[in-house]
């Protein structure tokens, strides 16, 4: 199964790349898009309605601002929406996190915290673990790893 990252613009691509980052190290294959809610509705609509037939099995959705992307992208499909505010300079980023985490019921977003795109991609593996034990066993080695590095950290 493929995780998709969209973004709403090219300007989220800094944040958005810790997602992408961290999913290639787990060997996990990734569609990268930009896709905006108000600039290109249609092709959002495509992406979203085709995502289950192309192998998607979880979509990581960033923006800012308004930060439509992940509830309108949730709207359309019954993939799993994991929802990234990206920090902005007028609000720092409340305005998208308040965005996407008031979705109404029926309509689920995960979201994540502003700028949270690496715990969105561990969000996005737990999922996939549930049903590829190779991927399980990677996320099982990180978290010990994880767990390590804090036992062996001294002050």
């Amino acid at each position: 199964m493929k995780v998709a990252v969209i973004m709403g613009s090219t300007s989220d691509l800094e944040i958005m790349s810790q997602a992408i980052s961290l999913l290639e190290e787990f060997g996990v294959e990734v569609v990268k898009r930009v896709i905006s809610a108000h600039r290109t509705p249609d092709l959002m609509c495509e992406f979203a309605k085709s995502a289950r037939a192309e192998g998607i099995g979880v979509i990581i959705a960033g923006a800012g601002g308004a930060a439509h992307v992940a509830g309108v992208v949730a709207g359309m499909t019954t993939v799993p929406v994991i929802g990234i505010p990206i920090q902005t300079k007028a609000l720092g980023g409340m305005d998208s996190l308040l965005s996407i985490v008031q979705m109404p019921p029926g309509v689920p977003v995960a979201t994540m915290a502003i700028n949270g795109a690496k715990n969105a991609a561990l969000y996005a593996i737990q999922i996939l673990a549930l049903s590829d034990n190779k991927l399980s066993e990677k996320l099982e080695a990180f978290r010990a790893e994880q767990t390590q590095k804090v036992l062996d950290a001294t002050i």
